[in-house]
């Protein structure tokens, strides 16, 4: 079964270990060593990173180690960004309402005030 980027994330387990190896890869009793849960619990959080595409497990000798991709986290960003913009208008309007409070301008109208969100 393919999972998708958001089933990954939903998990805070999973989101710790995408952490845990995002600028160095780590092999999978290193990351599990992390955890106070049993080591096949782990697996299974690892197998569904891997799905869904975040992380790549590569064989070196004995040992498998798990690294990030990044692209994949790109969906999520792309989710996020218009709430990102819609949040960063509202703090701009925000501080603009702030900036004239200061200045005690009389063209501030209570009704503009409780407009920024």
């Amino acid at each position: 079964m393919r999972r998708d980027v958001f089933q990954a994330i939903a998990d805070p387990t999973r989101r710790n270990i995408i952490n845990l190896i995002a600028f160095n890869s780590l092999n999978l009793n290193a990351i599990a060593d992390n955890f106070e849960m049993s080591r096949p619990a782990i697996s299974q959080h690892i197998k569904i990173l891997q799905e869904c595409g975040l992380i790549n497990i590569t064989q070196q000798g004995r040992e498998r180690f798990c690294e990030v991709q990044p692209k994949k986290l790109a969906e999520v960003a792309d989710w996020l960004e218009p709430f990102r913009q819609m949040w960063e208008d509202r703090f701009n309007r925000l501080d603009k309402v702030l900036t004239q409070m200061k200045k005690n301008e009389p063209s501030a109208k209570p009704t503009e005030q409780l407009s920024i969100f």
